[in-house]
């Protein structure tokens, strides 16, 4: 049986609320968590991913009774991120009713953790959450970015996202720096790249802007593909996303 093509909104909170942006900048406020948790899942969402993206450039953890009061509220396979370092992280933030969690600049600080985490939890657990950009030093034209998308951490994103799958991590969250909240469309090259790299699910995100960039993400090699403003601004529906790729010949659950 052929796997549905999975589409997700994404909630990005910081204090507790869902903002968005433009490459993780001027932020707006978009609603409040659980509202929107609540109506994305009668929207007919897949999924559901929550970002805490202060977390870490904060230094303390996800905002868990914000995860919980989402979890209680949606129906659908809920990933959390945002401040995770540990197997203690992980273990709160799947007992506040998370799915899976994402990781970030905690893995990368520490790539062991991802051993121990999917050690103990399962690779269906953890999520690489890869925030990557343009960079020409890279080997692979790639790197990778921590804290928001703020800083460089010195690794090629191609690279790092086979790594992190080597270590266990269950499915990989590529989100485009470059093309976040411009609407341009999402960064097919970047996609298929890390595709090529990698054997595990693939989530396409950054720069979602109408329901033809789903299907082309799609055709690059995404096996979901994850949006945020185009959602949460009525630009675009979840029904219309999945109409677009179901016209496409893409497997969808309507």
């Amino acid at each position: 049986m052929t796997v549905a093509i999975r589409v997700i909104p994404c909630l990005d909170v910081t204090d507790g609320r869902v903002v968005k942006g433009v490459n993780f900048t001027r932020l707006r406020d978009a609603g409040d968590p659980v509202e929107l948790a609540r109506a994305y899942g009668a929207a007919g969402a897949d999924e559901l991913t929550f970002l805490d993206i202060s977390a870490s450039s904060q230094g303390r953890a996800t905002t868990r009774e914000v995860v919980t009061r989402c979890a209680s509220t949606v129906f659908i396979p809920l990933t959390v991120g945002g401040g995770v370092r540990t197997v203690e992280d992980v273990d709160a933030l799947l007992r506040c009713g998370a799915d899976k969690v994402s990781i970030n600049t905690g893995a990368i600080a520490n790539p062991q953790v991802i051993d121990e985490i999917t050690g103990r939890f399962g690779n269906q657990v953890l999520v690489l959450s890869l925030d990557a950009r343009r960079e020409p030093g890279m080997p692979s034209g790639y790197g990778v970015t921590t804290h928001g998308g703020t800083r460089s951490a010195g690794l090629d994103a191609i690279e790092w996202a086979v790594e992190a799958v080597s270590r266990g991590c269950g499915e990989v969250l590529l989100n485009s720096m470059d093309a976040d909240g411009t609407r341009d469309g999402f960064d097919t090259e970047m996609t298929a790249a890390v595709r090529e790299a990698v054997d595990v699910p693939l989530i396409a995100s950054g720069g979602a802007g109408k329901a033809e960039d789903f299907v082309e993400a799609v055709r690059a090699g995404a096996d979901a593909v994850l949006a945020a403003s185009v959602f949460h601004y009525g630009v675009l529906t979840i029904e219309q996303v999945k109409q677009e790729l179901d016209r496409a010949g893409f497997p969808v659950r309507l």
